[in-house]
């Protein structure tokens, strides 16, 4: 039997290491980026004196 055949369907694609070095930056670069525009749009302007 062929071992590759065996495997569950997460177990092949999580044992891709450029598939998880893409996830690792992308998933945090998403999330910064979508709180961050989050953060902009619910900031008041500045009271200037």
């Amino acid at each position: 039997m062929n071992n590759e055949a065996k495997k569950h369907p997460w177990q092949r694609l999580l044992d891709n290491p450029w598939l998880l070095l893409i996830l690792g930056v992308l998933i945090p670069v998403l999330s910064y980026s979508v709180w961050g525009w989050i953060e902009l749009l619910l900031t008041k302007p500045a009271q200037l004196p």
